[in-house]
């Protein structure tokens, strides 16, 4: 089962979340046919602590130009024993995209400050990728009561720079946009795009995940211009503060192929209070879709402990 749940982000945008399974089973008290702690049925308003036992909650976030439906592979197995819920962020999958809205990290953080709260899903384990594992340490950082648990999936903590910045500018407009078919979208990002250093069909099938079919062709579903003005508001800044900030137990994850660096990524351990290091062998940026088993014997573990 699909589920979509709307959640009011930061200045009132509309974000969707989306639980991919049904919830594990519980036992509704009573006037609550719902399950959802609210006698009215309405998700999200959950109860005072000890009104009703609940499944752990788990909080997915993708990575920049990312969705939820990214995600639906990892919350299915999570769900045999979690709530677990993924957010499409602002600008991306089903959530608002508004020209005029922030799209600084503030805001990102606010949108899943929000979505814990709303879902009644804290305190939760957050699992982030990428753009989403920076949202989801400064929100534990931030919140330390709403957040039980992280996993950071291959995002680094120091600065990118300028450059990289002009690099992406230049790569969006490379994009031979609108692609006919949606084989096309496959081919150029799993073989063709410059950046392809030998053939990647998980790379291919993450792209076309994001794309929608518009009358000239298949297009992204986000704007290449929020993207950069997302990204442009921490590529210039590292993080490494708020990491040491994270009170609760956290897990670093990094494909052997990817764009977090061994020695960074474990130094971003000892700087976590409670940092532990995992490795994904054969996989590059996109850990969970590239080896999806690996990424749940490596997670899954952590979550035991985290939520025992």
């Amino acid at each position: 089962m699909v589920r979509r749940i709307d959640v009011s982000g930061a200045g009132g945008v509309r974000l969707a979340a989306w639980e991919f399974a049904d919830s594990p089973k519980i036992d509704p008290p009573r006037g609550d046919p719902s399950g959802t702690g609210n006698p009215s049925g309405d998700a999200g308003t959950g109860t005072t602590p000890g009104e009703i036992e609940r499944a752990p909650g788990v909080l997915l976030l993708h990575g920049l130009m990312g969705r939820a439906s990214h995600w639906a592979p990892t919350a299915r197995w999570l769900s045999e024993r979690h709530r677990a819920v993924a957010l499409d962020q602002r600008g991306h999958g089903q959530s608002g995209k508004p020209p005029e809205a922030a799209y600084t990290r503030g805001a990102y953080v606010e949108d899943a400050e929000a979505a814990l709260e709303q879902l009644g899903l804290g305190p939760a384990v957050l699992i982030g990728h990428a753009m989403g594992a920076l949202t989801a340490w400064q929100l534990a950082a931030k919140r330390p009561d709403l957040v039980r648990g992280l996993v950071i999936c291959d995002m680094r903590a120091s600065a990118l720079g300028a450059a990289s910045q002009r690099e992406w500018e230049n790569w969006f407009k490379a994009w031979p946009v609108p692609f006919a078919t949606l084989a096309d979208v496959r081919k150029w990002f799993g073989e063709d795009d410059p950046w392809v250093e030998r053939p990647n069909p998980s790379r291919g099938e993450f792209y076309a995940e994001v794309m929608a079919e518009s009358p000239d062709g298949w297009r992204p579903v986000f704007e290449p211009e929020q993207m950069l003005k997302s990204r442009e508001t921490w590529v210039y800044d590292a993080h490494w503060e708020e990491l040491t900030q994270v009170q609760c137990p956290a897990l670093v994850v990094r494909g052997l192929d990817g764009e977090l660096g061994r020695a960074e990524s474990q130094e971003m351990v000892r700087v976590l209070p409670n940092g532990q290091y995992a490795e994904v062998a054969d996989a590059g940026h996109l850990v969970h879709y590239d080896q999806p088993e690996a990424w749940r014997a490596a997670v899954e573990p952590f979550l035991d402990e985290a939520l025992r």
